[in-house]
């Protein structure tokens, strides 16, 4: 005999179930590679930012002054993740942007310092792409840190 209590149990389950499907729905594309073909795919500096969420030395992607119309795409999949709009000079010596392209990205707590930073990946292939945080320019407020390693620049057509 099925109680309230067993019965609103069994729904609750089901209603997280179904939420849980839907969002995983929602990125269709995902790429999944085993090791040796991500090795094969990307150069090993690539491969240490992207599979093992390396960071690059401050001050070495030549992408830090690219000033062409055009986007940002990720090296490892080729997404689109930014725009040239997007990007501005922070300072920091990566390239940073002050918002993204919708659905590109998904975030975790990183903890490997003293203070939680909210990491950045690409939501399809899953590469490390750098860190965002709340000291960005107007509108957001945002600056997503990104590894230029990690990014692949396509110019717009003329």
């Amino acid at each position: 005999m099925m109680t309230r209590r067993s019965f609103l149990s069994s729904i609750s389950g089901a209603a997280l179930t179904l939420g849980a499907t839907t969002a995983e729905a929602a990125r269709s594309d995902k790429w999944v590679l085993t090791d040796a073909q991500w090795k094969e795919r990307l150069t090993p500096e690539q491969y240490r930012v992207l599979r093992t969420e390396g960071t690059e030395r401050a001050g070495t992607s030549p992408l830090n002054d690219e000033k062409r119309q055009g986007t940002f795409h990720c090296v490892g999949c080729d997404l689109p993740l930014f725009t040239s709009e997007m990007k501005y000079d922070s300072g920091t010596g990566w390239p940073s942007f002050f918002t993204t392209l919708p659905g590109v990205f998904e975030t975790k707590p990183d903890r490997l310092l003293l203070t939680v930073r909210t990491e950045y990946h690409c939501a399809r292939c899953g590469g490390h792409h750098g860190h965002v945080f709340d000291d960005g320019p107007a509108p957001t407020g945002k600056r997503y840190c990104n590894n230029g390693v990690a990014l692949k620049f396509v110019a717009a057509k003329s």
